[in-house]
């Protein structure tokens, strides 16, 4: 069957249980053609198809009539639109013939091929209408102001006959919906039809007599449901039976949602053992927290399955069941190629430069990005099957972009929740993405998404609005805990809570902390105590700056070398006293885009030492590896400034990391932070840089060794304050009671709608 549905009042409206289930039915029945009959611009129906909770249509007819596209492609359908556009004088013609007429005034719409005025009443006068027919157009008034002037003999009615010949379909197979006056024209041309509940009181009277059109009862979605059901398009066995089974629920009132399992899968033997994660991510124990209180709970995360093994995939397996005894792991299985493709080759090479405003490096290929779809599809249907009835979803990060659209059309009862743990970029950069539209449009079907900062949700607020109409319904300042106009990610005001497509979303601001008490406990490790010893002997006579990144060219390890060799030419008095040691952690074996960064990394280091070096001191100490934790802590205790300069970062954690273990010591470091890591918004005290401005890099480190005492003494104890007291453990709590919140602030306007 063709499904020819206009939109506001219509296939946009009723009751929100019908509207799911007609929308379920066009999604699940591959049978339904989906035709947008509309009064609006294409420009005003576009946003509608980045709501993955919203069918995309196979055409659309918009403009009263006037356009005809294909609706995957957008592209004008012809032969059909090449006639249309024959029969137009075009705009500037109809323009200078009205422009004399009294009562009118031009509708500032998006419109092709007709236009629009609002119309006083009187202003119809037959001069007017004369004056149309003469350019050979056609006239619309409609609800006593409304005054289109369109295409001889084009309407919604003739456009949406036109495409079904063009189709090559039988008439008897069409099905169209509408609600005004407006729509009449479609049920002039022998169609079935349904005017859906609630419908203008004219359309109601002008159709009363025609048997093949039904008025429904129910409104919008509801009525459309009682017209397929009448006209038996689905056969006897009717709507229900088409529609797949919706009750099948699981049991987790919190369902977490992350890349990573909450333990370690390794192999040993031939055999798959589990055990605790050695990382030392402080964000896993934290997520896992929440289920300590014996909270009901699923954590979705994907397991590499391998079936050529003969081991039988499980998908659920226990996380701890003295700890957490009521949750469970919830694995997606993904062959090792999907793993390679979704998270270590595309994530890295085409969302992670983008996000971080490196978009020149993107490379973007459309069979990945199907292969993307499919693991976040996934994802979401294994939630789906966790989550108990008004559960909460916890998404984490932009592996997971897509997983909100394909969970709300399966899950409309669940709080869907997404923090954004990357750093998200303003619409200029992200607008580069060729699939930004079903991006947003996935995230717009989130309840409160989280950030780090509010320049990042700031920034989200601003590609949004470029894909959808887009209210701000609350804002609130930033101040006094991320700074304003201090640093270059600072900002006044943030925006906290939109509305698009009738749906209020919250947004936060929600900097990850850390595990304070967990660096105490390793700095007073015996093992640490000695290494700290043994360095503390090896560089008695010398400042250490210290420097610890992965290798990536977002993090400006290169940029920070040049300045390093720049500093030692401006002060040669340095020289055999200061060491930059840099901890360079490798990327993925897979992952080849950074060896060329990686051999002029190692170029640099070998021409600074090659200038710089005496004997018995190294300007450079460059180490290209991963360093365990407990050992990191200990460089921490012994650097006299710690240098992170990433050229762009969501927040930074090791700056953080730092601060925690000078102050539980009651050291004096430096913090040398670049302005545009996430955490310079938060860490008031920390001297800020440039990293894009060599001479700036320089001369802040220079700052940063010359300080006096007193000084690095009141910065590290106002940073080491802001870390202690905004830890993970708040930033966890502080984020789902915001989620909360949020679903009480949506409970309470739709109680008001009701009302």
């Amino acid at each position: 069957m063709i499904l020819a549905t206009d939109l506001d009042g219509t296939f946009l409206a009723g009751d929100p249980e019908n509207r799911q289930r007609l929308y379920q039915l066009i999604t699940a029945h591959q049978g339904i053609k989906l035709v947008f009959v509309t009064g609006r611009g294409l420009e005003v129906v576009v946003p509608l198809l980045s709501d993955p909770a919203i069918p995309r249509p196979d055409y659309i007819i918009c403009d009263v009539g006037a356009t005809l596209v294909d609706g995957e492609t957008l592209q004008p359908v012809y032969p059909v639109q090449s006639e249309i556009n024959a029969r137009w004088p075009g705009e500037l013609s109809i323009l200078e013939a009205l422009k004399g007429f009294p009562g009118l005034e031009r509708q500032e719409v998006p419109q092709q091929r007709r236009c629009s005025y609002f119309c006083e009443p009187g202003a119809v006068t037959d001069k007017l209408k004369q004056a149309i027919e003469a350019l050979g157009c056609d006239m619309l008034f409609s609800a006593g102001m409304y005054l289109d002037c369109l295409p001889k003999g084009v309407n919604k009615g003739t456009t949406l006959q036109r495409l079904v010949e063009h189709l090559q379909l039988p008439a008897d197979d069409v099905l169209v919906a509408g609600d005004t006056l407006n729509d009449l024209s479609m049920y002039e041309q022998g169609f079935k039809g349904v005017c859906v509940g609630e419908s203008e009181p004219a359309l109601l009277e002008a159709t009363a007599d025609r048997a093949s059109v039904l008025q429904a009862r129910l409104s919008g979605c509801g009525g459309i449901l009682e017209a397929v059901g009448h006209f038996g398009f689905l056969g006897p066995l009717g709507v229900d039976h088409e529609l797949p089974d919706l009750t099948i629920k699981g049991k987790a009132d919190l369902v977490m949602v992350y890349h990573r399992l909450p333990y370690e899968e390794v192999e040993e033997s031939g055999k798959l053992i589990r055990r605790p994660p050695t990382s030392p991510n402080g964000i896993l124990p934290t997520l896992l927290s929440f289920f300590g209180s014996g909270q009901r709970g699923s954590w979705v995360a994907w397991s590499i399955h391998d079936p050529r093994r003969g081991r039988a995939f499980e998908v659920h397996t226990q996380v701890d069941s003295e700890r957490y005894p009521n949750l469970v792991a919830a694995r997606v299985a993904l062959t090792k190629d999907d793993v390679d493709t979704f998270y270590k080759r595309f994530s890295k090479e085409a969302f992670w430069p983008t996000l971080h405003t490196f978009w020149e490096r993107a490379i973007f290929r459309e069979e990945d990005w199907i292969t993307f779809l499919k693991v976040n599809r996934l994802f979401a249907e294994r939630t789906a099957a966790e989550a108990a009835e008004g559960a909460i979803v916890w998404l984490h990060d932009y592996n997971l972009w897509m997983v909100p659209a394909y969970l709300r059309p399966l899950r409309p009862d669940l709080t869907i929740a997404f923090f954004h743990h990357t750093y998200f970029p303003s619409a200029d950069v992200f607008n580069v993405l060729p699939w930004r539209r079903e991006i947003i449009g996935s995230l717009l079907q989130c309840d409160y998404i989280g950030f780090h900062i509010p320049r990042q949700a700031e920034n989200f607020v601003d590609v949004a609005r470029g894909v959808a109409p887009l209210e701000v319904v609350e804002t609130s300042g930033c101040a006094p805990r991320f700074l304003t106009y201090g640093c270059a990610v600072g900002l006044d005001s943030m925006t906290t809570a939109i509305r698009v497509h009738d749906r209020h979303i919250g947004l936060g601001a929600h900097p990850v902390g850390l595990d304070v008490g967990r660096i105490d406990v390793i700095r007073q490790d015996l093992a640490c105590q000695e290494l700290m010893d043994t360095l503390r002997q090896q560089l008695q006579h010398t400042r250490v700056v210290l420097s610890v990144e992965r290798l990536d060219y977002t993090k400006g390890t290169l940029a920070k070398l040049l300045a390093f060799e720049a500093l030692l030419d401006a002060h040669p008095e340095l020289i055999g006293k200061v060491t930059l040691m840099t901890i360079c952690v490798p990327a993925a074996r897979e992952m080849t885009i950074y060896d060329e960064l990686l051999a002029q990394i190692e170029q640099a280091v070998g021409r600074i030492n090659g200038r710089f070096s005496r004997v018995g001191w190294a300007p450079v100490q460059f180490f290209y590896r991963a360093f365990p934790f407990q050992e990191l802590i200990a460089y921490y205790l012994m650097a006299d400034v710690m240098w992170i300069t990433p050229l762009r970062d969501g927040l930074n954690l090791v700056a953080k990391e730092y601060i925690a273990t000078q102050g539980l010591c009651g050291g004096n470091g430096v913090l040398v932070l670049s302005e545009f890591a996430g955490a310079a918004a938060e860490l008031h005290g920390a001297l800020l840089t440039n990293p894009h401005d060599p001479h700036d890099l320089r001369d802040t480190l220079y700052i940063g060794l010359t300080l006096g005492k007193a000084e690095r003494e009141a910065r590290l104890k106002e940073m080491y304050q802001i870390v202690c007291h905004n830890d993970i453990a708040r930033w966890g709590s502080e984020f789902l009671d915001a989620v909360k919140a949020t679903r009480r602030t949506q409970i309470s306007l739709l109680t008001e709608g009701a009302a």
